[in-house]
């Protein structure tokens, strides 16, 4: 997963691995917390590990009734 990433990823490459979300809603999960992160000056750096474990804890924490499906 992720192979053609770098080890550690700025906001424009989370927004692609997220399934190209806007950069505002990279930078209020990084604000919440949601994605460890660090910063170097005013650059965020996000390793693509803590990226891989936010995407299993977003999936785990989802039971499959909250999927709707659209009626045929």
């Amino acid at each position: 997963m992720y192979r053609n990433f770098p080890d550690v990823v700025n906001i424009d490459q989370l927004c692609v691995m997220l399934g190209n979300i806007s950069t505002k809603t990279a930078y209020k999960l990084l604000q919440a917390e949601r994605i460890q992160h660090f910063k170097i000056g005013r650059i965020y750096k996000i390793p693509k590990i803590y990226i891989i474990e936010y995407l299993a804890t977003v999936i785990n924490s989802t039971s499959p009734s909250s999927f709707h499906t659209l009626p045929h």
